[in-house]
Protein backbone atom coordinates (compact mmCIF):
# COMPACT_ATOMS: atom_id res chain seq x y z
CA UNK A 1 0.00 0.00 0.00
CA UNK A 2 1.57 3.45 -0.88
CA UNK A 3 2.54 5.37 1.84
CA UNK A 4 0.85 8.62 2.11
CA UNK A 5 2.73 12.19 1.99
CA UNK A 6 2.07 14.30 5.17
CA UNK A 7 2.35 18.73 5.08
CA UNK A 8 4.42 19.80 7.34
CA UNK A 9 5.79 23.04 8.84
CA UNK A 10 8.80 23.24 10.23
CA UNK A 11 8.47 25.93 13.35
CA UNK A 12 7.71 29.87 13.44
CA UNK A 13 4.53 31.34 11.81
CA UNK A 14 4.27 35.52 11.01
CA UNK A 15 1.58 36.63 13.78
CA UNK A 16 1.17 39.95 14.35
CA UNK A 17 1.57 40.69 18.43
CA UNK A 18 -0.01 43.16 20.00
CA UNK A 19 3.55 44.84 21.86
CA UNK A 20 1.24 47.89 23.55
CA UNK A 21 -0.76 45.41 24.67
CA UNK A 22 1.81 43.31 26.41
CA UNK A 23 3.63 46.59 27.59
CA UNK A 24 0.69 47.54 29.37
CA UNK A 25 0.38 44.63 31.00
CA UNK A 26 3.75 44.15 32.60
CA UNK A 27 3.23 47.68 33.67
CA UNK A 28 -0.60 46.72 35.04
CA UNK A 29 1.14 43.52 36.88
CA UNK A 30 -0.94 41.44 34.31
CA UNK A 31 -0.09 38.37 33.13
CA UNK A 32 -0.21 38.41 29.13
CA UNK A 33 -2.60 35.68 27.58
CA UNK A 34 -0.72 34.34 24.67
CA UNK A 35 -3.58 31.74 23.65
CA UNK A 36 -4.91 34.59 20.74
CA UNK A 37 -1.33 34.24 19.48
CA UNK A 38 -1.37 30.28 19.45
CA UNK A 39 -5.01 30.24 17.89
CA UNK A 40 -4.48 32.61 15.03
CA UNK A 41 -1.11 30.26 14.13
CA UNK A 42 -2.64 26.96 14.21
CA UNK A 43 -6.00 28.22 12.46
CA UNK A 44 -4.05 29.52 9.68
CA UNK A 45 -2.24 26.07 9.32
CA UNK A 46 -5.03 23.93 9.46
CA UNK A 47 -7.31 26.46 7.56
CA UNK A 48 -4.19 25.79 4.69
CA UNK A 49 -4.43 22.24 5.40
CA UNK A 50 -1.27 21.03 6.74
CA UNK A 51 -1.25 18.01 9.02
CA UNK A 52 1.51 18.31 10.94
CA UNK A 53 1.00 21.85 12.90
CA UNK A 54 3.06 23.89 15.39
CA UNK A 55 1.73 26.21 18.10
CA UNK A 56 3.82 29.00 15.73
CA UNK A 57 6.52 29.71 18.22
CA UNK A 58 4.70 33.07 18.61
CA UNK A 59 5.96 33.56 22.12
CA UNK A 60 9.38 34.24 21.50
CA UNK A 61 12.43 33.82 19.18
CA UNK A 62 13.44 30.36 18.81
CA UNK A 63 16.61 30.50 20.93
CA UNK A 64 15.32 33.00 23.60
CA UNK A 65 11.86 30.87 23.85
CA UNK A 66 14.06 28.20 25.53
CA UNK A 67 17.19 30.29 27.19
CA UNK A 68 14.67 32.57 29.16
CA UNK A 69 13.41 29.51 31.11
CA UNK A 70 16.64 27.59 31.22
CA UNK A 71 18.76 28.44 34.81
CA UNK A 72 22.27 30.15 33.64
CA UNK A 73 20.91 31.98 31.17
CA UNK A 74 20.01 36.03 31.18
CA UNK A 75 19.01 37.68 28.53
CA UNK A 76 20.50 40.86 27.15
CA UNK A 77 20.48 42.05 23.27
CA UNK A 78 21.32 37.80 23.47
CA UNK A 79 21.61 35.13 25.76
CA UNK A 80 24.60 35.06 28.09
CA UNK A 81 25.63 32.25 29.75
CA UNK A 82 26.35 33.24 33.57
CA UNK A 83 25.96 29.85 35.77
CA UNK A 84 25.15 26.14 35.07
CA UNK A 85 22.23 25.37 32.34
CA UNK A 86 19.78 24.00 34.57
CA UNK A 87 16.70 22.68 33.68
CA UNK A 88 13.68 24.10 36.50
CA UNK A 89 10.19 24.33 34.93
CA UNK A 90 8.61 22.91 31.29
CA UNK A 91 9.29 25.08 28.45
CA UNK A 92 6.79 24.41 25.97
CA UNK A 93 4.74 22.11 27.54
CA UNK A 94 1.46 24.52 28.64
CA UNK A 95 1.59 26.15 25.10
CA UNK A 96 1.75 22.32 23.05
CA UNK A 97 -1.43 21.22 25.25
CA UNK A 98 -3.15 24.28 24.63
CA UNK A 99 -2.34 23.47 20.38
CA UNK A 100 -3.46 20.23 21.05
CA UNK A 101 -6.87 21.21 22.14
CA UNK A 102 -7.24 23.51 18.78
CA UNK A 103 -6.19 20.72 16.42
CA UNK A 104 -8.86 18.58 14.50
CA UNK A 105 -8.84 14.69 15.09
CA UNK A 106 -6.77 14.12 11.97
CA UNK A 107 -4.08 17.05 12.39
CA UNK A 108 -1.16 16.28 13.96
CA UNK A 109 1.14 18.45 16.63
CA UNK A 110 4.76 19.04 16.07
CA UNK A 111 7.01 20.22 19.39
CA UNK A 112 9.88 21.89 18.12
CA UNK A 113 12.76 21.77 20.25
CA UNK A 114 15.49 24.31 19.03
CA UNK A 115 18.68 22.00 19.37
CA UNK A 116 21.91 22.36 21.76
CA UNK A 117 24.34 23.35 19.63
CA UNK A 118 22.17 25.72 17.87
CA UNK A 119 21.44 27.37 21.55
CA UNK A 120 25.24 27.42 22.26
CA UNK A 121 26.40 29.11 19.02
CA UNK A 122 23.54 31.62 19.31
CA UNK A 123 24.66 32.68 23.27
CA UNK A 124 27.06 34.43 24.70
CA UNK A 125 29.36 32.05 27.08
CA UNK A 126 30.79 34.17 29.91
CA UNK A 127 30.19 31.09 32.48
CA UNK A 128 31.69 27.59 30.62
CA UNK A 129 34.40 28.66 28.44
CA UNK A 130 34.15 24.95 27.08
CA UNK A 131 32.17 24.70 23.99
CA UNK A 132 31.49 20.88 24.77
CA UNK A 133 30.56 20.99 27.97
CA UNK A 134 27.72 23.80 27.45
CA UNK A 135 26.28 21.46 24.68
CA UNK A 136 26.14 19.02 26.59
CA UNK A 137 24.48 20.74 29.96
CA UNK A 138 21.86 22.08 26.76
CA UNK A 139 21.29 18.90 25.29
CA UNK A 140 20.56 17.40 28.83
CA UNK A 141 18.08 20.01 29.50
CA UNK A 142 16.73 19.38 26.27
CA UNK A 143 15.93 16.16 27.13
CA UNK A 144 14.06 16.81 30.17
CA UNK A 145 11.78 18.80 28.25
CA UNK A 146 11.03 16.38 25.16
CA UNK A 147 10.21 13.74 27.68
CA UNK A 148 7.34 15.94 28.99
CA UNK A 149 6.41 16.84 25.47
CA UNK A 150 6.23 13.16 23.98
CA UNK A 151 2.98 12.33 25.61
CA UNK A 152 1.41 15.59 24.17
CA UNK A 153 3.01 15.85 20.57
CA UNK A 154 3.12 12.56 17.61
CA UNK A 155 6.33 14.49 16.72
CA UNK A 156 9.36 16.41 18.24
CA UNK A 157 11.57 18.03 15.80
CA UNK A 158 14.84 19.28 16.85
CA UNK A 159 16.15 22.50 15.50
CA UNK A 160 19.68 22.95 14.38
CA UNK A 161 20.65 25.23 11.83
CA UNK A 162 24.26 25.84 12.62
CA UNK A 163 25.19 22.46 11.54
CA UNK A 164 25.26 23.39 8.41
CA UNK A 165 28.24 25.75 9.29
CA UNK A 166 29.75 23.55 11.54
CA UNK A 167 29.31 19.93 12.39
CA UNK A 168 30.72 19.46 15.90
CA UNK A 169 32.30 15.56 16.05
CA UNK A 170 30.13 14.96 18.81
CA UNK A 171 26.82 15.90 17.00
CA UNK A 172 25.25 12.15 17.00
CA UNK A 173 25.74 12.43 20.58
CA UNK A 174 23.86 15.88 21.21
CA UNK A 175 21.11 14.48 19.18
CA UNK A 176 20.97 11.04 20.52
CA UNK A 177 20.74 12.79 24.34
CA UNK A 178 17.60 14.03 23.65
CA UNK A 179 16.30 11.26 20.92
CA UNK A 180 17.09 7.91 22.83
CA UNK A 181 14.13 6.01 24.26
CA UNK A 182 11.34 8.60 23.11
CA UNK A 183 7.64 7.57 22.69
CA UNK A 184 6.73 9.86 19.67
CA UNK A 185 8.21 10.05 16.25
CA UNK A 186 11.83 12.30 15.84
CA UNK A 187 12.73 14.74 13.32
CA UNK A 188 15.97 16.69 12.77
CA UNK A 189 15.97 19.63 10.50
CA UNK A 190 19.21 21.22 9.27
CA UNK A 191 18.82 24.45 6.69
CA UNK A 192 20.90 25.53 4.90
CA UNK A 193 24.02 23.88 2.42
CA UNK A 194 24.27 20.48 4.30
CA UNK A 195 25.84 18.35 1.44
CA UNK A 196 29.47 18.56 2.76
CA UNK A 197 27.64 16.83 6.20
CA UNK A 198 25.52 14.03 4.93
CA UNK A 199 27.62 11.06 5.23
CA UNK A 200 26.92 12.11 9.49
CA UNK A 201 23.30 13.12 9.09
CA UNK A 202 22.07 9.81 7.41
CA UNK A 203 23.83 8.89 10.95
CA UNK A 204 21.70 10.77 13.14
CA UNK A 205 19.21 9.24 15.55
CA UNK A 206 16.30 10.42 14.87
CA UNK A 207 13.72 9.15 12.38
CA UNK A 208 13.19 11.97 10.02
CA UNK A 209 15.32 14.21 8.35
CA UNK A 210 14.17 18.06 7.05
CA UNK A 211 16.49 20.09 4.60
CA UNK A 212 15.68 23.14 2.65
CA UNK A 213 15.69 21.36 -0.43
CA UNK A 214 13.95 24.15 -2.28
CA UNK A 215 16.37 27.17 -2.07
CA UNK A 216 19.10 24.40 -2.33
CA UNK A 217 17.74 22.14 -5.11
CA UNK A 218 21.76 20.72 -5.58
CA UNK A 219 20.98 18.77 -2.21
CA UNK A 220 19.20 16.46 -4.51
CA UNK A 221 21.94 15.30 -6.49
CA UNK A 222 24.30 15.43 -2.70
CA UNK A 223 22.03 12.76 -1.35
CA UNK A 224 21.96 10.66 -4.60
CA UNK A 225 25.39 9.47 -3.81
CA UNK A 226 24.96 8.28 -0.75
CA UNK A 227 22.64 5.68 0.95
CA UNK A 228 20.03 7.14 3.14
CA UNK A 229 17.91 4.80 4.99
CA UNK A 230 16.44 7.73 7.68
CA UNK A 231 12.73 9.08 6.26
CA UNK A 232 12.80 12.66 4.37
CA UNK A 233 10.93 15.26 5.26
CA UNK A 234 11.10 17.70 1.94
CA UNK A 235 11.33 21.47 2.14
CA UNK A 236 9.45 22.48 -0.70
CA UNK A 237 8.60 25.77 -0.74
CA UNK A 238 11.07 28.90 -0.06
CA UNK A 239 10.65 30.72 3.41
CA UNK A 240 13.06 33.60 2.25
CA UNK A 241 11.63 34.35 -0.23
CA UNK A 242 7.62 36.04 -0.81
CA UNK A 243 7.49 34.61 -4.19
CA UNK A 244 4.66 32.19 -3.73
CA UNK A 245 5.08 29.13 -4.95
CA UNK A 246 1.95 27.67 -7.69
CA UNK A 247 1.09 24.03 -7.34
CA UNK A 248 2.73 23.13 -10.25
CA UNK A 249 5.98 24.27 -9.64
CA UNK A 250 5.50 22.24 -6.12
CA UNK A 251 4.26 19.14 -7.49
CA UNK A 252 7.67 18.98 -9.64
CA UNK A 253 9.67 19.75 -7.09
CA UNK A 254 8.04 16.70 -4.84
CA UNK A 255 8.19 14.52 -7.43
CA UNK A 256 12.03 15.24 -8.17
CA UNK A 257 12.29 14.21 -4.29
CA UNK A 258 10.49 11.12 -4.59
CA UNK A 259 12.85 10.03 -7.52
CA UNK A 260 15.60 10.19 -5.66
CA UNK A 261 14.52 9.15 -2.09
CA UNK A 262 11.28 7.02 -3.20
CA UNK A 263 9.05 5.85 -0.59
CA UNK A 264 11.24 7.71 2.28
CA UNK A 265 9.72 11.04 1.62
CA UNK A 266 7.42 10.92 4.05
CA UNK A 267 6.68 15.17 4.65
CA UNK A 268 6.63 18.25 2.84
CA UNK A 269 7.17 21.48 3.99
CA UNK A 270 8.54 24.62 4.23
CA UNK A 271 12.08 25.45 3.69
CA UNK A 272 12.23 26.39 7.60
CA UNK A 273 10.16 28.42 9.64
CA UNK A 274 8.06 31.05 7.86
CA UNK A 275 8.29 34.31 11.04
CA UNK A 276 9.89 36.40 8.40
CA UNK A 277 7.33 36.23 5.98
CA UNK A 278 4.06 38.67 5.12
CA UNK A 279 1.25 36.23 7.28
CA UNK A 280 -0.35 35.98 3.79
CA UNK A 281 2.22 35.27 1.76
CA UNK A 282 3.02 32.27 4.48
CA UNK A 283 -0.54 30.87 4.67
CA UNK A 284 -0.93 30.99 0.81
CA UNK A 285 2.64 28.96 0.77
CA UNK A 286 1.18 26.55 2.75
CA UNK A 287 -2.27 26.12 0.94
CA UNK A 288 -0.23 25.35 -2.51
CA UNK A 289 2.00 23.01 -0.20
CA UNK A 290 -1.30 20.78 0.92
CA UNK A 291 -3.21 20.95 -2.66
CA UNK A 292 0.24 19.90 -4.38
CA UNK A 293 0.24 16.80 -1.21
CA UNK A 294 -3.18 15.55 -2.48
CA UNK A 295 -1.86 15.62 -5.60
CA UNK A 296 0.33 13.72 -5.27
CA UNK A 297 -0.93 11.41 -2.83
CA UNK A 298 -3.23 11.05 -6.01
CA UNK A 299 -6.88 13.17 -4.14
Amino acid sequence: MKQMLKTSVIGSYPIYIDTLELVNDYFSERLSSWTKYIEQAVHDMTAAGIKYVSDGQTRDPFIQLFTRKLGGCRIRDRTEIIGHVEYHDPITLQDQKYTRQLLPRTTRLVGILTGPYTLTKSSVDLFYHDEKELCFDFAAALRNEAILLQKHVDLISIDEPFFSNELPEYAKELIGIITNGLSCSTRLHVCGDVSQIIPHLVEMPVEILSHEFKASPHLFESFREYSCLRKICVGAVRSDDVHVESVEEIVTHIKKAIAIFGENVVQIAPDCGQRLLPRETAFHKLKNLAIAGEIINGG
